[in-house]
């Protein structure tokens, strides 16, 4: 569906600055308009993309700075049911509405009540109209959000958001926990959403459409005036254009300091030629000892502007250097995992999966060695339990199972991590073996520095967890030759998702990967695709 453009500014950042509450500036002095264009925003976990929403959306203000807002708007926050005795219609965005209506059917005459309610009389029939064709029948708008899961919880926040009646939408990664049908659902209705719209996302799928990216880093806000594609592109360039930089900037040190060398022996032969022709010469002592002065200082002055020649050329390579840095992609050394081709690496024999249901509730599974599975399907279909089971964490109900293969687990709640523990005690205690210089150096790679291991867990990011979980997972000893990943790309920020998927190219073990990301599984170089179906579950061609 094609968009009419009204050129309209909805929202404007004006030098707007935020300190963390120890002192730390997240962003300073942003600057930036935003219109009716489909917008996303991107940028590396913890440089505060959800905190720049939250100013956007009015629910925070910041240090310095303001946010001009010239439209109704509407907030979809990332964690969509944080207090899980919220109701359901409240995550929809309804509840104060559906209170204030009943107040006023019980009596009520409080203008408040009515200003609450507006012209929405018929909210709740509007509701319930709502979660019937969202194939939420089954949900009480009543009941508590604790009784959803986390896709269905999702599911009513992006509804709350088509009923709200606003000019702008934020949405704080609004595919996180959708299935494969519930994120094609959300792109389509996007497609069709007219008014102005700020998407804060890592899916590069549901980012594919946006009309313009907007990249948040520890430089500032930089709009790039293109689809996700077209920023693609020009990171691309920027990165190779860093790249020819430093290589131009290192070849021109090496020349300088070439010329420099040959300058300073130029000067050491005429000191050595006139020290030859002063002795020769009849003259007096004190008219020698004024020429050696003079040949001193003039080689105390060519030292002195040959160091901070060597100096600008030095930094010149520093700042290159830098830029290069800036724009290199994360690193994740992939473990050493013995490749048997023909190697049987795990075998389910009419396994009963716990809390699993109907046809998918057996499972009959044989992976060999190198083999690559991509899981996928609905939400609830039993996909998690069934890597539980393979990691050995969730008995069967019956059935046989046999994994004779070290493995390595990534479970979407990242429960392999003690909250209460750094992650450098969790990988000393993974592989006691291993240097502490190459433990920190995995870490480091993912972009977890010497302050961010040493505190507990629980201090970091959602996306620094999920590094820290997958860090843990690859260090052990012995290597895992069978890497169970469930949802391993939720949280993570681009660059991380790339440097993940570069890793799990290169690995050599048997994967096994469940995830609802068709780009991120379509790079993964998988042999097969396990999904679950009315005969059970069943094995294709990847």
């Amino acid at each position: 569906m094609t968009r009419s453009h009204m050129t309209m500014t909805y929202l404007t950042l004006d030098g707007v600055t935020c300190v963390l509450p120890d002192g730390r500036t997240l962003f300073s002095d942003l600057s930036e308009s935003f219109d009716d264009r489909h917008t996303g925003l991107v940028g590396g976990n913890g440089v505060g993309k959800s905190v720049l929403a939250r100013i956007l959306a009015g629910r925070q203000e910041p240090v310095r700075g303001r946010c001009v807002r010239a439209a109704s708007v509407h907030y979809l926050a990332q964690r969509v049911a944080d207090d899980p005795d919220e109701s359901v219609a409240t995550l929809a965005g309804a509840g104060d509405m559906i209170a204030a209506l009943e107040r006023i059917e019980a009596g009520s005459t409080d203008q408040c009540d009515f200003d609450a309610v507006g012209d929405r009389w018929t909210v709740r029939e509007q509701l319930r109209d709502a979660l019937d064709a969202e194939g939420l029948a089954h949900v009480d708008a009543r009941g508590p959000t604790h009784a959803l899961s986390g896709g269905e919880a999702m599911r009513v926040a992006l509804l709350g958001a088509r009923l709200h009646a606003a000019d702008y939408l934020i949405l704080d990664e609004p595919s996180n926990h959708l299935d494969h049908e519930g994120r094609l659902a959300l792109m389509q209705w996007l497609r069709g959403w007219q008014g102005g719209l700020l998407v804060v996302s890592h899916d590069r799928q549901l980012l594919g459409p946006m009309e313009r990216i907007v990249e948040l880093s520890s430089r500032g806000l930089r709009s790039y005036g293109g689809d996700y594609a077209f920023y693609e592109q020009v990171r691309r360039e920027e990165r190779q254009a860093a790249e020819r930089a430093l290589d131009a900037r290192k070849t021109e040190r090496k020349r300088g300091e070439q010329a420099l060398r040959e300058q300073q022996e130029r000067q050491a032969q005429r000191q050595a030629r006139g020290q030859r022709d002063a002795s020769r010469a009849n003259q007096a002592p004190i008219l020698l000892g004024g020429r050696k002065s003079r040949s001193e200082g003039s080689a105390g002055k060519l030292k002195r502007q040959q160091e901070i020649t060597r100096d600008t050329l030095s930094q010149r390579v520093a700042e290159a250097a830098r830029q290069v840095e800036s724009e290199a992609p994360l690193s994740v050394l992939a473990p050493n995992a013995t490749h048997v081709a023909r190697r049987r690496v795990a075998l389910l024999e009419r396994v009963e999966l716990p809390f699993v249901r109907g046809a998918a509730g057996t499972a009959d599974l044989v992976l060999m060695g190198g083999q690559r599975v991509g899981v996928v399907g609905s939400n609830g279909s039993g996909k998690s339990t069934l890597l539980q089971v393979l990691a050995g964490r969730v008995a069967p109900r019956g059935g046989h199972v046999d994994v004779p293969v070290p493995v390595a687990w990534l479970d979407q709640r990242l429960s392999t991590l003690d909250a209460c523990r750094p992650v450098i005690d969790h990988m000393r205690e993974a592989n006691p073996a291993a240097a502490e210089d190459a433990l920190r150096l995995r870490l480091a790679l993912l972009g977890l520095d010497a302050d961010k291991v040493a505190v507990p867990a629980a201090q970091l990011s959602g996306g620094e967890r999920l590094k820290a979980a997958l860090a843990l997972a690859l260090v052990a000893d012995p290597p895992p030759q069978l890497l169970l990943l469930d949802e391993p790309g939720n949280h993570l920020d681009l660059a991380s998702l790339e440097a993940l998927e570069t890793m799990l190219q290169q690995y050599e073990g048997s994967l096994v990967v469940v995830s609802h990301d068709e780009i991120f599984l379509d790079r993964l170089r998988l042999t097969d695709r396990l999904s679950p179906t009315p005969a059970g579950w069943r094995m294709t061609p990847w």
